[in-house]
This record gives structure tokens, sequence and C-alpha cells, in this order.
């Protein structure tokens, strides 16, 4: 869509995991390696290394029956198609060759340094609280989730990766552009 702004807002996507799916641990371990955070894949190659964005990250949510993930960018509009591209490759890459050991590692830390900082708000923890008590079975105790995280493989995100990165993606594209045409043939690339 075509508006009078000096940034490009990205988001490609696709379905994700529902939350009681019991690969959404691989699928966070994974997430946070590939666009959680400043040491991702992501912030590294589009951001770090070549300045193309202001913001790149990747997000996943799951609700009640489905799911999403997807992959956030801001930059300068002439540099859109580019963060695409890179960002589509990195997506490749994972679904090709799954992480390496560090990044395993580095998405499980996240992932569980980010449960835990969450129970230090007493807002969180009742956030928490109350939404075990209404959309999931039981209340699964804090060592349990940190336990499923640790046990994630790279079999696990090599599969997750194949199963929910290598669906068909849609894009949704803000900023001062007229012709959508570089973007369909980039998604169908």
């Amino acid at each position: 869509m075509s508006r009078p702004v000096e940034q490009a807002n990205l988001v490609l996507g696709c379905a994700g995991l529902a939350r009681n799916d019991e690969r959404r641990f691989a699928l966070g371990v994974l997430n946070a390696a590939l666009g959680g955070g400043m040491s991702s894949r992501l912030f590294q190659e589009v951001r770090e290394k070549r300045g193309l964005a202001y913001s790149v990250y990747s997000f996943s949510s799951q609700h009640a029956d489905c799911g999403q993930w997807g992959i956030y960018a801001g930059c300068l509009p002439a540099k859109a198609e580019e963060v695409l591209a890179i960002c589509q490759e990195e997506v490749t890459k994972v679904i090709e060759s799954g992480l390496t050991d560090e990044e395993l590692d580095r998405g499980k830390g996240q992932l569980r340094g980010s449960i835990v900082l969450g129970l230090e708000d007493p807002s969180s923890r009742m956030s928490r609280l109350g939404k075990s008590e209404l959309v999931y079975p039981r209340l699964e105790p804090v060592d349990e989730i940190l336990a499923h995280i640790e046990a994630v493989s790279h079999d696990e995100v090599r599969e997750i990766a194949a199963v929910v990165l290598g669906q068909p993606k849609a894009l949704a594209i803000v900023g001062p552009f007229d012709d959508d045409e570089v973007f369909t043939a980039a998604l169908a690339g």
C-alpha cells in the first residue's frame, strides 16, 4: 500500500502452531535464534553487517487452534527489496541446514531467560497464572517448561523449520510504493 512515509515496513509471514502443540518449544528456540534479538541471525545479517534496516526481527504467536510466524523489517524504501531477499535467504538456510550449535544454545538461553525474567514482574506472573487457568488444561511448572526448552534438538529445529518456515508466505508492505510488482516477484522467488 502506498503511503507518504519515509520508511518501508515489511511483514513476511505464514501459519504457525497452536498453543498446545508440543513442537512450540522447538519453534520458540528457532525463532529466538533466527530473529529474536541483537545476536540473532537476521539482526546480524541485515542490520549489523549490512546496515540495511532500522529494525528486523522474527515473531511467533500461538492461539487456541492456530498460530502465526513472521518476520518484520523496517528500512529505507530503496532497501526494501534487498532486505526482503536477505530475509528469505536466511529462512531458506535455516530450512536446509538448521542452526549451528552456538545458535541453538543461544536460542535456548534467550528463551529460558525471557521466561525467568517474566517471573520477576508481578503483573507477568499473574498473567501467566491467569492464562494457564483459562486456556491450558493445567498450570505447567516453570521447571518443566525450561526442561522442554533445554531438550530441543537440532533435528527438532530442522523439522519445525521445514514444517512452519517452509510454507507459502504472505507479504504485507506499507511504504511509498506505487508498484508492487517487484515485491510480488520477490515473494514468488
